[in-house]
């Protein structure tokens, strides 16, 4: 498996003139909902026209700082729902970085608008999700890192419960349940997880925008995946960390046909990093997966007969 190293890479960016740490979010004592460019007449409720209460952060004197990356392409009629979840959540220790792939849409307008709330942002070609991911945590100095794509948002007062656990569990690596939006539908669905064991981390459990850890386990995407990138990282990233479920949705993520997870034209390329994480070159095969699978099934039948999933 060749990973890239992200040291190299923040090297490039400085050698640019790019001067590091980057600038946090302003943070405003009352929350940054009036500060923020107003929203269309119907753009209403979170992240429009509500925001996490910046009052509940009054009770420490210290917050560590959140990184979130967000790498785009061509999303411009989510990006800004993207971006508001995040800055609405008046966290008063953010960093917040986001890598478009240069867009050919209104990405950039809108990445212009919101530019005084953005630590760093780029808009030029790349080499797809994951090197953008990538760049964007090369240039990172948070204490707790999360990505969020371009089409999914986050749910009202996360950071401050996730940041909260972080303290309480002494863990490495937090989770949560999430919410499904499809926009063929305009409907939610709860995606709930089980709680994440080293014995099934080979079982796709997490769900991505729901997922944040310690900056200190960071490790790099595997950039010749395509569509697999959140499944592969858990695998090196979560085993053996200490972690905790939260048991409630903490993002949203819209089902659209453009979707990589929704897309029939991307199957090729899921089937394509199926082959390429299990070969030698990856993780290797996996020694008695019919019986892992049958336990699993089992695990997930428990649950459900006992109202836990």
């Amino acid at each position: 498996m060749n990973l890239p190293d992200l040291k190299t890479k923040r090297a490039g960016f400085e050698k640019k003139g790019l001067k590091l740490p980057l600038t946090t979010v302003p943070a405003e004592k009352t929350g940054l909902l009036k500060f923020l460019p107003a929203p269309g007449k119907s753009a209403t409720g979170w992240p429009w026209t509500e925001e996490t209460n910046a009052g509940i952060y009054h009770t420490r004197d210290f917050w560590p700082k959140i990184t979130i990356v967000t790498p785009s392409y061509n999303q411009g009629q989510f990006i800004e729902q993207t971006i508001r979840s995040v800055l609405l959540q008046n966290y008063p220790n953010l960093e917040y970085i986001v890598m478009d792939g240069g867009s050919s849409d209104e990405t950039t307008a809108i990445l212009e608008k919101y530019s005084p709330w953005i630590s760093y942002k780029q808009s030029e070609k790349d080499n797809g999700q994951g090197p953008a991911i990538n760049l964007g945590f090369s240039i990172a100095s948070g204490d707790y890192y999360a990505w969020i794509n371009s089409d999914d948002y986050y749910l009202k007062n996360v950071f401050a419960e996730v940041i909260e656990t972080f303290f309480k569990s002494q863990a490495k690596f937090i989770y949560g349940y999430g919410l499904n939006y499809y926009e063929s539908k305009t409907r939610f669905e709860l995606i709930k997880v089980l709680p994440s064991l080293d014995f099934f981390l080979k079982m796709p459990n997490f769900v991505q925008p729901s997922a944040f850890w310690s900056s200190g386990i960071h490790q790099p995407i595997w950039e010749e995946l395509h569509c697999s990138i959140d499944f592969e990282l858990w695998l090196r990233l979560v085993k053996g960390q200490k972690r905790k479920l939260i048991r409630k949705a903490l993002s949203v993520a819209h089902i659209h046909h453009n979707a990589k997870t929704s897309d029939e034209k991307m199957k090729i390329k899921w089937d394509e990093d199926e082959k390429l994480m299990w070969s030698d070159q990856g993780h290797g095969p996996v020694p008695h997966w019919g019986k892992v699978n049958l336990i699993n099934r089992v695990r997930i039948k428990i649950y459900k007969f006992l109202g836990l999933l």
